[in-house]
């Protein structure tokens, strides 16, 4: 699947083209987006506005549930979990927690509204970042069966209201009181689908606003199928005065043939942009080889035609304007790196099922995580975005059996199948394991209790290293091939996506830092988490080069850390493997964003003699620390294209400060 965005004078339209501010001309990379916004697992999102922030939250599942914010609807962060692992909810299953999740400021106060058990709950603040209270049940009116727990809020004027989906034939709307209880109006909407035919299979997730007066009820068929939308212009029982739209999303069966998530569903309401836009969150599986990491966040505009049908931009594998709305310095969403400096866990961060207590601690050494065993286990989790990165730790562990495990870990939403690094004893020895699923590798650990791990992930294919001091690794056995773990698992992989995190078992250990993208391991061009211009095979199996790169494209790399007091290392140079059979061109390497961020550098790319011929090219690059969001701008004097790319990595020396 091949979709090349044309260059030139189409690549940086005028900025009534694109309906934004000339304020952002300077800053090319916040023009335009790629989908996903969301890499990783975020279903069931739902989206609104308070103020300058837009909040998103969504199901978790037996992870903690967590609420995040944005200023342009393109970077997003996370800022708090509103439910505690220590709630009783998340007792049970894989499943068990908090379903849906819809935040919403209404009567002075943040509330956010999820499902459990078929029952429904609220918390409430005064702060988004909390503290927030504990759940408080909702009480079902008699004539009701049921809240269900694949609901949302509308909130219509002074007035709010729960959308309630119970089953596959009910489908209500409950008013609300200003205690958050159901109480006054009753919508009865079981004509929507009833038994036995039921015509949209589930009509699940439903959301609603109101636009130009009338209401918009929308909702999925299924978490495979499309969305469906209805309008009125009162609040109503009464089917007769409900128009059926039709089909939410845009595209024809070509356009999603080539996309990149053919079946977004589960979209939130619409709201508000600037300029009078309106745009939506939806959640959607990649591609089959991709969907055992769930469904990711898509960002996708709203467009009202004459007949005044709202119609959602299908998410095609291409840029799409951004709304014209600052980033606030918000990086990319992707995991994210962690040094333990503080004394209260990142809300990157998930909890894992039920934990009565914390099952860490931040002070008992400070600058290191320590994790204790719940029932013989315990982890923190992130999602697995993305489909290359590095993740490293430094561990402290004494382990003293076969069944004592430390280190770092990526499994299924089911806990079934995990690729890991860990410390662990065996045979009478302490040794160092990099297992997935029957294959296992094990080398005596001759380095001692702290030692540096390393997972390394290139599309399907993970290695597993070892070092002593975080800069000379070895690997342990060889790569392995973890496709059985990304595709579609079984029973909808515990309808979440795929983590990757910290973990031990058995024994406690100390961790002293999480880095997501190591800037000196290299880094496979083809995965850009955004770019313009360019362009690279996502349905590959083998590692593929970003290709059709021309002058003044651009490729993003989210989250590569460089390190600091606490990972003492710091970039001289950069070094470049790319083939060119034209005249070459020039790799500029920019911090956070093109324009407004920090230019650490430029590496010039020569002829090689053919677009399949590949050399490495290397250049001093200015000395930066910290994590930052890698942009590379590539310029050129030819009017084509310029080179492929297959990887870059930055080269790195100690610190004198550490």
């Amino acid at each position: 699947m091949r979709i090349v965005v044309l260059l030139g004078s189409i690549l940086f339209l005028s900025a009534s083209a694109f309906g934004r501010s000339p304020s952002l001309q300077e800053n090319p990379s916040d023009r335009t987006y790629t989908n996903p916004v969301f890499p990783g697992d975020h279903p069931d999102c739902t989206l609104s506005k308070v103020g300058k922030y837009y909040y998103t939250t969504g199901s978790s599942f037996s992870t903690s549930p967590t609420i995040y914010r944005s200023t342009d609807l393109v970077h997003w962060e996370p800022i708090c979990h509103p439910v505690s692992n220590s709630w009783k909810g998340f007792e049970g299953t894989p499943t068990d927690g908090c379903w849906g999740g819809d935040v919403v400021y209404h009567e002075n106060k943040y509330w956010d509204f999820f499902g459990n058990r078929s029952k429904m709950y609220f918390v409430t603040a005064q702060r988004p970042e909390g503290p927030w209270t504990e759940p408080v049940e909702m009480n079902c009116p008699k004539s009701v069966p049921g809240l269900g727990m694949d609901n949302s809020i509308f909130i219509d004027g002074q007035k709010w209201y729960l959308l309630v989906k119970n089953g596959q034939s009910n489908n209500w709307i409950l008013e609300l009181g200003a205690d958050g209880q159901p109480a006054g109006a009753i919508y009865n909407l079981c004509w929507l689908n009833p038994a036995p035919d039921h015509p949209f299979s589930w009509a699940e997730g439903p959301v609603m606003w109101k636009h130009d007066g009338y209401y918009y009820y929308c909702f999925a068929i299924n978490v495979y199928a499309g969305q469906r939308i209805f309008r009125s212009r009162t609040l109503t029982s009464d089917s007769s005065a409900w128009q059926n739209l039709g089909d939410f999303f845009n595209g024809d069966s070509a356009v999603r043939a080539e996309s990149s998530f053919p079946s977004p569903n589960h979209s939130s309401a619409v709201v508000p942009g600037p300029n009078g836009t309106w745009w939506i969150l939806t959640p959607a599986y990649s591609t089959p080889q991709w969907q055992g990491q769930g469904r990711q966040g898509l960002l996708s505009q709203v467009t009202y035609n004459a007949e005044g049908k709202p119609v959602a931009q299908f998410p095609v594998n291409e840029p799409l304007a951004a709304p014209d709305l600052p980033s606030s310095g918000i990086p990319w969403m992707v995991p994210k790196a962690d040094f333990f400096n503080s004394n209260t866990l990142s809300p990157a961060w998930q909890l894992l099922g039920y934990c009565p207590q914390l099952p860490y601690s931040l002070t008992k050494r400070p600058g290191w995580l320590y994790l204790k065993p719940v029932d013989q286990e315990n982890t923190i989790v992130q999602s697995d975005a993305e489909h290359n990165y590095s993740l490293i730790t430094r561990v402290d562990s004494d382990p003293k059996s076969s069944k004592d495990e430390a280190g770092l870990r990526v499994m299924t939403g089911l806990r079934t199948l995990a690729a890991k690094v860990y410390s662990s004893y065996d045979n009478g020895q302490k040794v160092i394991v990099f297992s997935f699923d029957k294959t296992r590798y094990s080398v005596p650990n001759a380095i001692g209790d702290t030692l540096w791990l390393r997972l390394v992930r290139v599309n399907h294919n993970i290695s597993g290293y070892y070092s002593a001091n975080g800069s000379d690794w070895k690997e342990i056995g060889d790569t392995v091939n973890v496709a059985s773990m990304d595709v579609q698992q079984p029973d909808y992989n515990a309808w979440t996506g795929n983590r990757q995190g910290l973990y031990i078992e058995g024994s406690p250990a100390y961790f002293d830092l999480y880095i997501y993208r190591d800037a000196y391991t290299p880094i496979i061009a083809e995965c850009p988490a955004n770019q313009y211009g360019t362009w690279h095979n996502i349905d590959s199996h083998k590692v593929c080069p970003l290709d059709s790169i021309g002058n003044d494209s651009w490729a993003m790399y989210a989250g590569v850390e460089f390190g600091g007091k606490d990972y003492p290392k710091v970039p001289v140079s950069m070094s470049v493997t790319a083939a060119s059979g034209g005249a070459g061109g020039t790799v500029q390497v920019w911090l956070d964003a093109i324009g407004t961020g920090k230019e650490i550098g430029e590496c010039r790319i020569r002829p090689t003699g053919g677009w399949n011929k590949y050399e490495t090219f290397t250049a001093p690059v200015r000395a930066v620390s910290g994590v930052h969001d890698v942009y590379l701008r590539f310029v050129g004097k030819d009017t084509g294209q310029l080179f492929r790319m297959e990887s870059f990595v930055f080269n790195a020396k100690e610190r004198e400060d550490k």
